[in-house]
């Protein structure tokens, strides 16, 4: 009987926070800028340069540490971390080790096997790397600092996932809980959001657990599940084979679909760890915390809740809405203007979404504001515009977010209600349809439709529907 086996799964996922400025100097973390502009001697590790602590990355984490429901440590520290890189600035890189400013937390995921708790060993604050790029024309690296000094947290989780489908979960789990947060957009395309995966696999039943490999370079869910899969077939044909699986780290090439061994896996003494002496010790009292505590808002679940009671809009819009922050916060603000709920879901339900699916874009790339999809919904129940205008100043609006009523009037997009105007048109479109007039007044209720049809067609479609229709059926008696 052929041999069964578990995966053991566990995460380190680097997050980059959303400061204005980096976390031990006042520079820039504005993604893009020429080259090595965002620096100073502090995040370029220039001699007698010195730190100071970023105060919002400590507010930051520790919001981070209770949505996880983490223990917050009240007195932590910052080590250096010592290791060469050309794109390490200062030869060690200031993270945490000894007391991390979380640690012992959960979230809760739920996947197809049911509800699970996810436990989050440890949360710590550190500084980002430089970045290499690599000039092909002259056969060198060049080094670029921007990124040097850039806030991140690294939330590691317990090796407690067992599946690919398990480690989504636990991903987009946390990316929702630090969005709601504004800590972090978690874009994962950008890098804002980074995961490694710690994987072994050991025989199903067996207590200890197998020789676990980290993979790095993993920038989507995509490639997250397919380096789990590829991982876990290497590591089962290398037990079959009775050969030993490497403690190391490795790359990820979702291209070729295969990884490949880095170097060895390090332990903490290769990195001789030690405080750092430039930065003082962080001291958090029971009123900063409750402060902290008081002022986290509403999550995806409570918000779910109050929707079912205040907006009458069915339970998939409400999954689909809050399931982003940035779009929940429209549906609100958007509402707030017009008191029209099911009319902003259906907007954001139908012509969003299928305008994101077309692009590949996420709803946190959303740009147009919640008063010009009010002023729309409102110039539309006004019948200033005809449903079909809509959709055309919606698509404008989706790319550019320009503001409808002044494209609409610039245009000359505004509903024709002149009854006199479409009076003629109506008469013309009768007069040059005998066929279709004779098929509605013997029944065939389709044939109406074929008149409005021309109808808008001959007004460019600026006519109200509603109208066409009433005096079309009034007319043909």
């Amino acid at each position: 009987m052929a041999k069964q086996y578990e995966t053991v799964i566990g995460l380190e996922v680097h997050v980059e926070l959303a400061t204005k400025t980096k976390i031990f100097c006042g520079c820039s973390t504005a993604f893009g800028g020429a080259p090595n502009t965002h620096t100073c001697p502090v995040c370029t590790g220039m001699p007698g340069s010195l730190p100071v602590l970023n105060r919002q990355v400590l507010e930051y984490a520790v919001a981070v540490g209770l949505a996880t429901n983490c223990d917050i440590t009240r007195y932590c520290k910052f080590d250096r971390k010592n290791y060469f890189y050309p794109d390490n600035p200062q030869n060690y890189q200031i993270s945490q080790l000894y007391l991390p400013i979380c640690r012992n937390g959960w979230v809760e995921i739920e996947t197809g096997e049911g509800k699970k708790r996810v436990g989050i060993h440890e949360i710590h604050m550190e500084e980002d790397a430089g970045k290499l790029i690599h000039d092909e024309w002259e056969d060198c690296s060049l080094v670029d600092y921007n990124r040097s000094g850039v806030p991140l947290i690294e939330i590691v989780s317990e090796p407690d996932m067992r599946s690919a489908e398990e480690v989504i979960a636990y991903l987009e789990k946390l990316r929702l809980l630090i969005q709601y947060l504004g800590a972090s957009d978690c874009k994962l395309q950008e890098g804002s959001m980074r995961a490694d995966v710690n994987l072994s696999v050991r025989e199903m039943g067996a207590e200890r657990y197998g020789t676990r490999t980290e993979m790095k370079n993993l920038n989507s869910f995509k490639a997250i599940m397919r380096a789990i899969e590829g991982e876990r077939a290497r590591q089962i044909d290398l037990l079959e084979e009775g050969e030993d699986v490497i403690q190391e780290t490795r790359r990820w090439d979702d291209t070729k679909g295969a990884s490949y061994a880095m170097r060895s896996k390090e332990d903490a003494q290769d990195y001789r760890y030690f405080p750092d002496p430039d930065l003082t010790p962080v001291r958090i009292s029971d009123e900063w915390l409750e402060g902290r505590r008081a002022a986290l808002p509403e999550f995806r679940t409570e918000k779910m809740k109050r929707y079912r009671e205040e907006y009458e809009i069915p339970d998939y819009d409400i999954e689909i809405i809050t399931g982003s922050k940035h779009l929940a916060d429209i549906f609100e603000e958007t509402v707030a203007i017009c008191k029209e709920p099911k009319k902003v879901s259906n907007w954001l339900m139908g012509e969003t979404m299928r305008l994101l699916k077309e692009q590949g874009r996420e709803p946190e790339d959303i740009v147009f504001s919640p008063g010009h999809l009010a002023e729309l919904i409102a110039m539309t129940d006004a019948r200033e515009i005809n449903g079909t205008v809509a959709k055309e100043v919606f698509e404008v609006m989706f790319a550019e977010d320009i503001d409808p009523r002044q494209y609409v009037e610039e245009k000359g997009l505004q509903t024709v209600n002149d009854a006199g105007a479409l009076q003629k048109t109506l008469e013309e479109v009768i007069a040059n349809n005998p066929q279709s007039v004779a098929d509605y007044r013997g029944g065939k209720e389709k044939a109406l439709g074929f008149l409005v049809g021309q109808t808008m067609k001959a007004m460019k479609g600026k006519a109200d529907p509603g109208l066409v229709n009433q005096m079309l059926r009034e007319m043909l008696g």
